[in-house]
């Protein structure tokens, strides 16, 4: 039987990569506890390279080498943490061919020049607390083994081809700062610029022929960097050029502003267009005299767009915050973009438009998960703005060509020719609803999104429930790509891409789509030739995942996954056919009894066709009825086939139940608006009754958790029913007036939005409706409870306030229930210190098999855990040897 004392042996797999020609892949094993070991396989021969604990693992375009990442083992990093020293990680190069090694001290980050020929590695800074940024760059010429070092480096890159290397210098006392450009092919040095000024934000164009950087200081008493641009281009030719731009001699730069480097530039049209960021220069704040205090008091005014506790927790965001402007090559043109009321403008690959998202007119609105703005076309020749749309919430995105933009706005799909102007409604169109109807918030209904853009610059492609469809931007024709074979099978098909640079889809090839069926939770990949019926190429009764192709051979890597199997790496090639297993994560799970899932169909009360998984035991006996586990949170069916991982955590493992004779079920929950408790209720009642019904379940032995949402239905569903005979709660919402107005810590949003609009789904405010939000809460119903519970929380939780689990404690304590406060000082939203999510783990099985299983109650359940004492009680002897 699987205990938590085994949770450490368990392994994800990690580091995965394909070298460019497919013909070798790396990947490391990481385990629960103790270190991660890396490898590099060749797929073709079979043989292996043990790196040992490595990470940032890449292979050489050329495939003859790999560069990685050593750290120091697990323990040996306690040991150095405790002694306050430095955890310093090594490179280390590896030819693939030999398995000859070498050793590289202090590295920080490395990179492989496009030809693989040359490999850098820039090495920590010699003092972290210097003012300059500079540290030791080694280049190593992969070919004759010849290295060269370079000193006070702050920033490089290779270019597209490989043949030049670019680099900053920051150096102490900014002597000999500036940019340099090495030729590796003729081996030649020379600076581009230099001056005792700080040079950041370099960046190559994608032909490699062209450099964009800022160069400036602090001037005195200010704050901010005045920075130039520089642009150099032409490189390795014969005719090279030099463009600097100096704000100060530019009487139409915005006044007062600088130049920021919190923006780096980029290339945009053709490498004429700079794209930079702009802010307002400030003077140097006057500092404190000695023995001054001054007043420290946040003033919170009705007015606030922006609740001070978002601004705290954004502070450093806002900080670093600048205006999008762009300056024009040719001419030297700057034009300003963004300003206080437009802070979002987008700007086309093309360089012509961009698209501005102002929403001075809806801040402070209540919203979850999206807010409204008025959205613009901008020339950015001119800054000129021409509105495209009013309060919209759902923006689609722009073509790669920077032509249209997307957008939906009552529940139709429309597109904006930005060269013309011209609107169209493709929903009206084409006659088909994009909208996503099964998203059950009381906000406005999402589409199911943009597969992708035609490479013709005409068409785009929209997800529908199940099917694909192409529709010509204008509206001229519609066409369904996948001839409604999704609808028809109830199978979901999406496009998968397969290059990751890849910014638009070429319909006359061969296409491929990602597969999912809503009802039998199969997965694969089908091949799709416009005009003809998907064909399958892998379909399996497992969760299928994500492919890897490499760059530049007919190979693919990818996962494949149940409850039963951990989801290892597979290889094959685009045809899909006879994948071959490379990874093996968790060949010890043969030792330990393990369960399988099936899938359960029921109703709600509503009669909504829903789905559960159910882990059936390890050894299952047909016809006999076991104790079950019922944990949940919004739809789960989609779980079905995903690996039980036991690893440290504060939920309980499926995996570790089924394998004590537990049955688990995994139900889905949808949602009506105002009725969030009671429609839990009725989803996880209704999936436990069917399997009661089934004959799996035994009724007496019934056991509920859930976490956070979860930890919120599990607590109201206490309330409503005995039909589970324990339950434990994690960081449950449990008053909802009150936590309507708490904060979420972690972003310092009021709760107000996920209640009204967001995941709590009520719909309206407790001002206007105060009886629904009593009805819906666990702490308003706490005296229908009769079940023994326990709750989970964290003092420190940046999600749901701990407060929320101590009233509902209280009240229930003064109300005569059996309930047990597990309060872990410190500790989040989730558990993060591995003593107390063992200690969790425990103490949560030991409730649940005293009230499933019939085993004796521990002393800390029977009597709980006096203060004094908390340091030396321990939940089980287990829990002593684990520690």
């Amino acid at each position: 039987v699987l205990t938590v004392e085994d949770y450490g042996q368990f392994r994800r797999t990690t580091s995965v990569a394909l070298s460019d020609d497919g013909s070798w892949m790396s990947y490391a094993y990481n385990p629960n506890e103790g270190d991660t070991q890396a490898y590099i396989q060749n797929l073709d021969s079979g043989d292996k390279h043990e790196l040992g604990i490595a990470s940032n693992i890449q292979i050489s375009p050329d495939s003859k080498w790999a560069a990685y990442l050593l750290s120091p083992s697990e323990e040996e990093t306690k040991k150095l943490q405790k002694a306050n020293k430095p955890v310093i990680r090594k490179a280390e190069l590896i030819d693939l061919g030999s398995g000859d090694k070498q050793s590289f001290a202090k590295v920080s980050n490395m990179a492989f020049s496009e030809n693989g020929r040359f490999l850098a590695m820039r090495k920590n800074r010699a003092d972290s607390k210097a003012e300059h940024t500079g540290g030791d760059l080694i280049l190593r010429d992969l070919e004759t083994g010849e290295t060269r070092n370079i000193g006070n480096v702050s920033a490089y890159a290779f270019n597209e081809s490989g043949d030049h290397l670019a680099y900053i210098v920051d150096a102490d006392d900014m002597q000999g700062n500036g940019l340099y450009l090495l030729d590796l092919q003729a081996n030649h040095l020379r600076p581009l610029d230099c001056s005792g000024a700080r040079y950041t934000g370099m960046r190559w164009n994608e032909t490699g022929d062209a450099i964009v950087l800022l160069r400036g200081d602090k001037p005195e008493k200010q704050k901010h960097r005045d920075n130039h641009l520089l642009v150099f281009s032409d490189l390795g030719r014969a005719r090279e050029s030099k463009f600097v731009y100096e704000p100060s001699k530019d009487e139409g730069f915005a006044e007062g502003m600088v130049i920021s480097e919190n923006a780096a530039p980029a290339f945009h049209a053709e490498d004429r267009v700079i794209a930079i960021g702009i802010r307002l220069q400030e003077a140097e704040p006057e500092k404190k005299k000695d023995g001054e205090e001054r007043p420290n008091v946040d003033v919170w005014h009705h007015q606030d767009t922006r609740e001070q506790s978002v601004q705290q927790r954004r502070a450093n965001g806002d900080r670093r915050f600048t205006y999008r402007s762009v300056l024009h090559l040719d001419g030297g043109q700057f034009v300003r973009l963004a300003n206080e009321d437009m802070r979002q403008v987008n700007i086309d690959e093309q360089g012509r438009w961009g698209v501005g998202r102002n929403d001075k007119a809806y801040r402070g609105e209540i919203t979850w998960g999206g807010s409204r703005a008025d959205y613009y076309r901008v020339d950015l020749k001119t800054g000129e703005r021409q509105l495209i749309s009013k309060a919209l919430g759902r923006a689609m995105g722009s073509s790669p060509d920077g032509r249209w933009f997307l957008f939906l706005k009552g529940g139709q799909v429309w597109s904006r020719d930005l060269d013309s102007g011209e609107m169209t409604n493709l929903t009206k169109a084409s006659g088909v609803d994009f909208v996503n109807h099964d998203d059950d918030h009381p906000y406005e209904k999402p589409a199911y999104g943009v597969a992708g853009w035609t490479a013709d610059g005409e068409g785009v492609i929209l997800n529908h429930k199940f099917d694909l469809w192409h529709l010509a931007l204008n509206g001229s024709k519609t066409s369904n790509l996948t001839g409604g074979l999704g609808e028809k099978e109830q199978t979901r098909f999406r496009y998968a891409r397969l290059d990751p640079e890849e910014d638009s889809i070429d319909l006359k090839k061969d296409l491929l789509l990602s597969a999912y069926g809503e009802w039998t939770k199969k997965s694969g990949y089908y091949g799709l030739e416009v005009g003809e019926e998907p064909r399958p190429l892998l379909i399996e009764d497992k969760n299928v995942g994500r492919p890897m192709k490499a760059k530049d051979a007919d190979r693919i890597a990818m996962t494949m996954q149940t409850f039963v199997e951990a989801p290892d790496y597979y290889v094959t090639d685009t045809s899909f056919s006879k994948p071959v297993k490379i990874t093996a994560s968790n060949p010890q799970q043969k030792d330990f009894a393990w369960g399988r899932r099936i899938l359960i169909d029921y109703k709600n009360e509503r009669g909504v066709p829903l789905q559960a998984t159910l882990a059936l035991p390890a050894n299952y006996e047909k016809g006999k009825q076991y104790p079950m586990l019922v944990y949940f949170y919004e739809k789960m069916s989609q779980r079905h086939h995903q690996y039980s991982m036991p690893s440290f955590d504060d939920r309980p493992h499926m995996s570790t139940y089924a394998s004590d004779g537990y049955l688990v079920l995994m139900p889905d929950v949808v949602y009506l608006p105002g009725r969030p408790g009671d429609c839990a209720v009725d989803c996880v009642t209704s999936a436990t009754q069917k399997v009661i019904d089934l004959g799996y379940a035994d009724a007496e032995r019934i056991a509920l958790q859930g976490h956070s949402w979860g930890g919120y239905q599990s607590s109201f569903i206490l309330t409503q029913t005995d039909m589970f005979c324990a339950v434990v709660t994690g960081a449950p919402v449990t008053n909802l007036v009150s936590f309507y107005g708490e904060l979420y810590k972690s972003s310092g949003n009021v709760q107000q939005g996920i209640v009204e609009v967001g995941q709590v789904r009520m719909g309206t405010t407790p001002f206007e409706n105060m009886e629904l939000y009593h009805s819906q809460s666990p702490l308003h119903n706490v005296e229908n409870i009769t079940t023994p519970f326990i709750i989970l929380h964290g003092t420190e939780d940046g999600s749901v306030d701990w407060h929320q689990g101590l009233e509902y404690y209280n009240a229930a304590k003064r109300t005569g229930k059996e309930v047990i406060l597990l309060s872990y000082p410190g500790e989040g939203h989730h558990l993060a210190k591995k003593p107390n999510q063992i200690d969790f783990q425990i103490r949560m099985k030991q409730f649940f098999d005293h009230y499933c299983k019939g085993t004796q109650a521990p002393e800390w359940m029977r009597q709980g855990v006096p203060f004094l004492r908390k340091d030396v009680a321990e939940p089980t002897e287990m829990a002593k040897s684990v520690r």
